[in-house]
């Protein structure tokens, strides 16, 4: 099939991670994959689908559109698949009005019930695409990695090195999560956090390495860690996410701590491939259990490798996208006979 992307930039994460990384196996499967980028005018808005008439399908990534908009791109284009990874209905975790917000829900609404395809990166995304759109219709594609870019990790150091990937904004969740922190920082003598972003913060009690985040470079400086922290806020925002920070960690061999959010609690398994941790002092114990003992990291960061590898690696993600791309085209069953619709992160975990 011939697809087209319209999203809203090329190496944003979420294109990188969910469809560009993809490219290479769906073309040895027999499909083209394109960009376009999604205009931010209004009159460009409703040009949408004019220049893709002859693909055989158009991904629409995250984008909730106007009525006007949708309809019209609706009617130019054969077949329609919304891809998202967010909750994009509601507002984010840091919004003074709140989670709800009744526009984006309308626009969630119609842009599922358009769809020939829902594309949800987790299972809480997709019982809420199910509510406006036929079960059948919906299908899960974690967020994957390319395990290949990451090295093995290093060799243990002195002290313990733990390290936080992201972004500005996501780095608003992190400065929630300073006390605890600070209270590692002082009970697990030589703790150290590496901080690889854009935007950096003090920590009191714990020493702040800052690494200016580069897409290059991102996979050797988390493999030169030695313990992967996944920290998100307890809220309906946060567990629409898809976990890609504590699957990177994985990807390059690290043991993660993460409080048990999401479908953080399905990567992050007690005693297998990290803990899970909510209160300060299960981190604190968390932390220092593994500070502790360089052959428990090993074990565990060996365990998480071989998770994102199995279930949520590029070749995991291809095969589900051609499975559906084929139903879609015809030439196969519906999708919950070919174990798509009913694929479930917790289930495989």
């Amino acid at each position: 099939m011939q697809l087209v992307a319209l999203v809203e930039d090329e190496h944003h994460v979420c294109s990188r991670y969910r469809l560009a990384a993809l490219r290479p196996l769906l073309a040895a499967a027999g499909h083209t994959l394109s960009f376009h980028p999604l205009s931010r005018s209004w009159a460009g808005r409703l040009t949408l689908g004019r220049d893709s008439g002859n693909a055989d399908a158009v991904i629409l990534q995250r984008k909730l559109l106007p009525r006007v908009a949708l309809a019209l791109l609706r009617r130019r284009v054969r077949r329609l698949i919304f891809d998202f990874d967010d909750a994009v209905w509601l507002r984010d975790s840091y919004s003074a009005k709140g989670f709800d917000d009744p526009r984006r829900l309308r626009r969630f609404r119609a842009v599922c019930a358009a769809a020939d395809l829902v594309v949800a990166g987790n299972p809480y995304l997709a019982d809420e695409a199910r509510r406006w759109a036929p079960a059948d219709r919906v299908l899960v594609v974690p967020t994957v990695v390319d395990v290949a870019k990451y090295p093995p990790p290093a060799p243990p150091s002195s002290g313990v090195r733990l390290v936080w990937v992201g972004s500005s904004s996501t780095l608003r969740g992190l400065e929630r999560f300073t006390p605890t922190l600070s209270a590692i920082g002082r009970a697990v003598p030589g703790a150290r956090l590496k901080l690889v972003c854009d935007r950096f913060i003090s920590i009191p009690d714990l020493p702040v390495d800052e690494c200016v985040w580069s897409e290059a470079t991102e996979p050797a400086e988390l493999a030169a860690a030695d313990v992967g922290i996944g920290w998100v806020p307890d809220d309906p925002w946060s567990r629409g996410k898809c976990g890609l920070k504590v699957l990177q960690y994985q990807a390059a061999g690290l043991p993660v701590v993460a409080n048990p959010v999401g479908v953080q609690a399905d990567f992050v398994r007690d005693g297998a491939t990290g803990f899970t941790a909510t209160t300060t002092e299960e981190w604190v114990t968390a932390v220092r259990r593994l500070a502790n003992d360089a052959a428990l990291r090993a074990r565990l960061g060996a365990a998480g490798r071989r998770q994102v590898e199995e279930r949520y690696s590029v070749p995991a993600a291809a095969a589900l996208w051609s499975a559906a791309l084929s139903h879609l085209a015809g030439e196969a069953h519906p999708l919950q006979r070919v174990g798509l619709a009913g694929y479930s992160n917790r289930e495989s975990a």
